[in-house]
């Protein structure tokens, strides 16, 4: 036996314990998933480790913040910018700040004004106190967020809806990264929805994930006999209720600001697809179903 190890890269913000963000500080980043593959060479398969966990998101190394009164470069400068914005009235008749957006490492404690440094604007904010209105977003997002209508795609199977005990049956999704434009607390807002991860359940009491594979189609001559990252082999006959539950990750921005990751994730769960498991017999016959349609095995027959 030897082992072959994959991996792969991927924006993904998900903690396998309890479903939130592994930062507390809004965290965006890469997440490096290995998958250990062990190949058999007397029987010329491989077989994928389940026990291996998925590794934990890095954080986004910066800190944003919305300069209200526009400064550039320093307390004393001011975006030129900001002397022609003029922010156009809200639905609600609010009134409009410009700001300017800035980041800073999250390394500074305390970022001098040497530290931010301008990433967009200027755009505006409306409300009577808009140095609040980001934190009374951030304190909502989450629950807007899943209250969104996204997509939980589809779980595709080949061969669907009739497979065989033993063969490898080919599981896949079609989720998608999904766009949405909503209004909240009068601030224009625009959400990101990614799949990020996805367990499989084969109905069998068999799961694979949650993993970064989305898996994908074969084509049909590949059917039962080609095993990919996400397909599953049963090992007993019967009609059995598979579902993929995809996990979402967000962000967010305000007016046009900077992508803003969302502290949480937002779970989906398919329409279970019944899938068939029957077996296969084999025996040797003198003719063909077209010569004798009451010989063994030919429909209609009992034999």
């Amino acid at each position: 036996m030897c082992g072959i190890v994959l991996a792969q890269s991927l924006c993904a913000h998900a903690d396998e314990e309890n479903g939130e963000w592994v930062s507390a500080n809004r965290a965006i980043g890469t997440l490096d998933v290995g998958s250990m593959w062990t190949f058999d060479p007397k029987s010329g398969k491989s077989s994928r480790d389940l026990g291996q966990p998925i590794a934990a998101a890095s954080e986004d190394p910066n800190q944003y913040m919305a300069d209200i009164h526009c400064r550039a470069d320093g307390p004393d400068t001011v975006d030129p910018g900001c002397l022609t914005l003029a922010c156009p009235p809200s639905p609600n008749g609010a009134t409009g700040t410009p700001v300017i957006w800035k980041e800073a490492p999250k390394a500074i404690t305390n970022p001098g004004w040497t530290d931010w440094i301008p990433v967009t604007g200027p755009t505006c904010l409306y409300g009577p106190e808009p140095h609040n209105i980001l934190d009374d977003i951030a304190a909502r997002i989450l629950n807007d967020f899943r209250q969104l209508p996204v997509n939980p795609g589809t779980l595709q199977v080949q061969p669907f809806p009739h497979t065989l005990k033993g063969g490898p049956t080919n599981f896949y999704t079609t989720a998608t990264e999904q766009a949405f434009d909503v209004t909240i607390l009068g601030q224009a807002i625009h959400l990101m929805a990614t799949p990020a991860s996805y367990t499989y359940n084969y109905g069998d009491g068999t799961t694979l994930g949650p993993t970064p594979a989305a898996g994908y189609a074969i084509p049909d001559t590949e059917w039962l006999t080609t095993e990919t990252r996400t397909s599953h082999s049963y090992t007993q006959t019967g009609n059995y209720p598979a579902t993929l539950t995809t996990t979402y990750t967000g962000t967010y921005t305000v007016n046009n600001g900077p992508p803003l990751p969302i502290n949480g994730t937002l779970n989906l769960t398919t329409t279970p697809q019944t899938i068939h498991v029957w077996k296969t017999e084999t025996a040797l016959v003198a003719d063909t179903c077209e010569q004798n349609p009451h010989s063994w095995g030919c429909p209609g027959t009992n034999d």
